[in-house]
């Protein structure tokens, strides 16, 4: 967490600012729970970079620093947005709400994301990715924390949900009977999530095997608090050399997985665009569609018919192309 720190040529020093920023973003933007979370961790990997200095005295020099040592860290280009971002969100709100001579926050210069080829795992690829995530100890009784991932893992494949929205339910959240659970999800828009049996048969799992009374449905090995996004990177990499696969296995990944699972089973674009969350079904095409180029074949030659059965045929005369009966129609 941020702790409060002196005061350094008369503005205070960029990780005392920070708390008043996010409740700002909560009361007056709006942000949801996983927004401010994001941006919190955010905004300290900006102190970690570049130190944590008065407000005004962050330079274009300190910008540079920055994204050199994300560079270094081997951040992608989605991270570097993310927390370039949130530094600029911060300066503006030092300016507008405070008044202080702080970094134009128009000279920062933000990299565009790249459009990237939708990566996920295979069917088969799930199933040795779960299988590597171990569950029981040498002398067979139950690892808490590997059946937390576990129902972890299966709540992303089994809901399509974005990890902050899964790290912010609760248990009373979850509606069981009817496999869903009502959510705020990213731009602070209410929705509904819905889970496959096998998701909750390992969430059920997870919650029996429990003692402590937190109410968040993931909470840390203590059971003191609710789990982070910082918490689950570790048994990600560790399961995915486990399970011999080469690709980056994040949750994100495991969201498109469960997209493209979706559509490959035949579900329509409109219902995949409802069960992401979507705002726009534009956003759910630009992703996903043309991904299944195996159904892209098989209506290729379903549809692209030059004359059948029943039907009219084409033909070629001299003087063009006309229309002509199918032989045997009338």
């Amino acid at each position: 967490m941020f702790e409060l720190t002196s005061l350094h040529s008369g503005t205070p020093q960029f990780s005392a600012v920070v708390p008043g920023f996010l409740l700002y973003a909560e009361a007056e933007l709006q942000f949801a729970r996983q927004s401010l979370i994001k941006y919190k961790d955010c905004l300290r990997q900006v102190v970690r970079m570049i130190g944590d200095k008065a407000v005004t005295a962050y330079s274009k020099n300190d910008v540079l620093a920055l994204k050199a040592a994300m560079l270094g860290k081997g951040h992608g280009v989605s991270r570097q947005v993310s927390i370039l971002s949130a530094l600029k969100r911060l300066l503006e709100y030092c300016r507008e709400h405070q008044g202080w001579q702080v970094l134009d926050p128009s000279l920062i210069l933000v990299p565009t994301r790249p459009r990237r080829e939708v990566v996920y795992l295979t069917a088969e690829e799930v199933s040795r990715f779960v299988a590597s995530i171990p569950i029981r100890t040498q002398r067979g009784k139950t690892y808490l924390a590997g059946l937390r991932f576990r129902a972890l893992v299966e709540a992303l494949l089994g809901s399509a949900m974005r990890i902050g929205e899964v790290l912010s339910l609760d248990r009373d959240q979850i509606d069981f009977a009817r496999r869903e659970a009502r959510i705020i999800g990213k731009g602070n828009k209410e929705r509904f999530a819905f889970f496959t049996e096998r998701a909750l048969d390992w969430i059920g799992k997870y919650l029996s095997a429990r003692i402590d009374t937190h109410t968040a449905l993931f909470v840390t090995q203590d059971g003191r608090s609710r789990l982070s996004r910082a918490d689950i990177w570790r048994p990600f990499a560790l399961c995915r050399k486990r399970a011999g696969i080469a690709k980056r296995v994040t949750p994100h990944l495991l969201r498109h997985t469960a997209a493209t699972q979706l559509l490959f089973n035949g579900c329509p674009i409109g219902h995949i665009k409802e069960i992401l969350g979507h705002e726009r079904l534009e956003t759910t095409c630009r992703y996903y569609l043309g991904l299944d180029r195996r159904a892209a074949k098989q209506a290729h030659a379903k549809y692209l018919l030059y004359g059948s059965e029943g039907s009219q045929s084409l033909e070629f005369s001299q003087t063009g192309l006309t229309a002509q009966p199918a032989a045997g129609t009338s």
